[in-house]
């Protein structure tokens, strides 16, 4: 009981964080949101190597990398994160962040998609149900704007990619994400070096923004690193409703204190993607209590 407490309330913290991390890249925005991305894979790779050599499992790192097959594969992994951070920040720095949470909001349901793309996967009726309200909303928001909400779907099909082939990685969530940012690193600080020799970089002009820019690496660890303790200890039920803290404190960051426009179209559309989350979480929790019953029947059998 105390752990799964533990686990839940490290839950809550790393959707906190991530939810409310607009207001931290908001702070950012005199700083060119590539320039920005460059300096959080840097960081992050830099704690996240410090806490691999603190547990004694640096070596696993370059066993995770010890493959040209596990190269291709956490590399297109690193490219697709690195994309989904570069659409959020983007979004944060030029007035997008209530765009950037519907992304969050309809990618369980674009992850859903890429399982029956993917791996054959059969949706059910309240799937299909949800699915085909969250591409209703879609199709109000670009009838109403004349263009695809092209940033949702951005950050949702990226984040939906990165989690697809994370399923095909073998190692473990804190050496696969060090892995990927020791990946992309050579390209942060290839662009670094040509900021800083051209127009020149933000690091180091005021201690304000050069410290923003290092916060970077413990802002993405550490909500990661509680999200991976907490999910040796919840059910997969309680993270996917969890998870959802973190798109609505973006939309409250959006609306609320940035104060983004938000009239009738976006109400509509973003309650077709609450109803929508609302009949697929229902559903899951269904599927969840079964599976448990299921599992506690078949326990209670005696063997032959």
């Amino acid at each position: 009981m105390q752990s799964a407490r533990a686990g839940v309330l490290a839950m809550v913290t790393s959707c906190t964080v991530w939810g409310l991390s607009p207001l931290y890249y908001k702070l950012l925005a005199h700083v060119p949101p590539l320039e920005v991305l460059s300096h959080r894979t840097l960081w992050s790779a830099v704690f996240f190597t410090v806490v691999l050599l603190f547990q004694g499992r640096l070596g696993r790192l370059r066993d995770a990398l010890g493959s040209l097959h596990s190269v291709v594969i956490l590399g297109f992994a690193a490219l697709m994160i690195s994309a989904n951070w570069f659409m959020f920040i983007f979004s944060v720095q030029n007035g997008h962040t209530t765009e950037a949470s519907l992304g969050y909001y309809i990618y369980p349901l674009v992850a859903v998609l890429l399982g029956v793309v993917a791996f054959g996967e059969r949706l059910g009726r309240v799937q299909i149900f949800a699915v085909a309200l969250a591409a209703t909303a879609v199709v109000v928001l670009s009838v109403a704007s004349g263009v695809a909400p092209w940033i949702s779907l951005l950050i949702a099909l990226t984040f939906g990619l990165y989690s697809l082939v994370k399923k095909r990685v073998t190692v473990g969530p804190l050496v696969s994400v060090t892995a990927e940012v020791m990946l992309l690193s050579p390209l942060a600080l290839g662009w670094l070096w040509h900021t800083h020799n051209g127009a020149g970089g933000a690091f180091g002009e005021d201690f304000a923004t050069t410290a923003l820019l290092m916060f970077s690496g413990l802002l993405t660890a550490v909500p990661l690193i509680l999200f991976t303790y907490a999910a040796q200890r919840v059910t997969l039920t309680t993270i996917g409703l969890v998870q959802y803290l973190n798109p609505t404190l973006q939309f409250f960051c959006a609306v609320v204190i940035f104060g983004e426009a938000f009239g009738m179209v976006d109400a509509v559309a973003f309650g077709l993607i609450w109803t929508a989350l609302g009949f697929y979480s229902a559903a899951s929790m269904r599927q969840e209590s079964a599976r448990r019953k299921a599992s506690r029947t078949a326990a209670a059998v005696p063997s032959l």
